[in-house]
């Protein structure tokens, strides 16, 4: 099991953990939940619940990664395995990200 933090515009929105090969979860902070200022992180996972699951990484997520040849560049020079989709996304989206959303892996 692997675990990140998500954080929107740098705020604790949440966990993501999967589970195993076949199993998502995404968790919201208690007080990010419980802030009606706070916006969802993406519409596919609304605040209407405080936990989320999927048989796949979840689609606001999956999006963050890059495409093509860029990615197996990526996943040649960080040693991933092409099916490893979270891990290239706890590997890529800490830092530079296009959105709000980013990924900082549990140790």
């Amino acid at each position: 099991m692997r675990s990140a933090e998500v954080y929107r515009n740098g705020i604790l929105a949440g966990t993501l953990t999967k589970i195993n090969s076949r199993s998502y979860k995404f968790t919201y902070g208690s007080g990010y939940f419980s802030d009606y200022s706070k916006p969802p992180i993406s519409l596919t996972l609304p605040k209407n619940q405080l936990v989320h699951t999927s048989e796949y990484l979840f689609p606001c997520f999956y999006n963050m990664l890059s495409e093509g040849t860029n990615r197996e560049i990526q996943m040649r020079l960080l040693k991933i395995d092409k099916n490893d989709f979270f891990g290239l996304l706890l590997a890529t989206a800490r830092y530079d990200t296009i959105g709000a959303i980013t990924i900082k892996p549990i140790k």
